[in-house]
Protein backbone atom coordinates (compact mmCIF):
# COMPACT_ATOMS: atom_id res chain seq x y z
CA UNK A 1 0.00 0.00 0.00
CA UNK A 2 1.59 3.11 -0.72
CA UNK A 3 0.97 6.43 0.40
CA UNK A 4 0.28 9.74 -0.97
CA UNK A 5 0.60 13.20 0.52
CA UNK A 6 -2.73 13.35 1.20
CA UNK A 7 -2.94 10.14 2.92
CA UNK A 8 -0.32 10.94 5.11
CA UNK A 9 -2.41 14.39 5.80
CA UNK A 10 -5.34 12.25 6.20
CA UNK A 11 -3.77 10.27 8.94
CA UNK A 12 -1.98 13.57 10.56
CA UNK A 13 -5.40 14.69 10.79
CA UNK A 14 -7.01 11.66 12.54
CA UNK A 15 -4.53 11.34 14.99
CA UNK A 16 -4.10 14.93 16.03
CA UNK A 17 -8.57 14.87 16.50
CA UNK A 18 -7.86 11.83 18.35
CA UNK A 19 -5.25 13.53 20.22
CA UNK A 20 -7.17 16.74 21.24
CA UNK A 21 -10.38 14.47 21.91
CA UNK A 22 -7.77 12.40 24.70
CA UNK A 23 -6.47 15.74 26.24
CA UNK A 24 -9.95 17.48 26.26
CA UNK A 25 -11.37 14.64 28.06
CA UNK A 26 -8.04 14.65 30.71
CA UNK A 27 -8.77 18.20 31.35
CA UNK A 28 -12.93 17.44 31.78
CA UNK A 29 -12.61 14.37 33.67
CA UNK A 30 -8.97 13.63 34.79
CA UNK A 31 -7.88 17.18 35.99
CA UNK A 32 -10.81 19.06 37.24
CA UNK A 33 -8.60 21.70 39.04
CA UNK A 34 -5.89 24.35 37.05
CA UNK A 35 -4.27 21.74 35.18
CA UNK A 36 -7.44 21.29 33.71
CA UNK A 37 -7.54 24.17 31.46
CA UNK A 38 -4.44 23.64 30.12
CA UNK A 39 -4.93 20.16 28.96
CA UNK A 40 -7.89 21.29 27.32
CA UNK A 41 -6.47 24.09 25.50
CA UNK A 42 -3.29 22.28 24.33
CA UNK A 43 -6.60 19.93 23.32
CA UNK A 44 -8.31 22.58 21.52
CA UNK A 45 -4.78 23.85 19.79
CA UNK A 46 -4.57 20.11 18.57
CA UNK A 47 -8.30 20.41 16.63
CA UNK A 48 -6.77 23.57 15.32
CA UNK A 49 -3.59 22.25 14.00
CA UNK A 50 -5.60 19.20 12.70
CA UNK A 51 -7.89 21.67 11.23
CA UNK A 52 -5.09 22.88 8.88
CA UNK A 53 -3.76 19.58 7.98
CA UNK A 54 -7.23 18.70 6.28
CA UNK A 55 -7.36 22.38 4.56
CA UNK A 56 -4.36 21.32 3.37
CA UNK A 57 -5.02 17.94 1.69
CA UNK A 58 -5.15 17.90 -1.96
CA UNK A 59 -3.39 21.48 -2.12
CA UNK A 60 0.19 20.20 -1.46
Amino acid sequence: MGMNKNTVLAWATFIMILMGLLLIGLGIYRYADIAGWGFSAVGVGFFAIAWVFNALKGRV
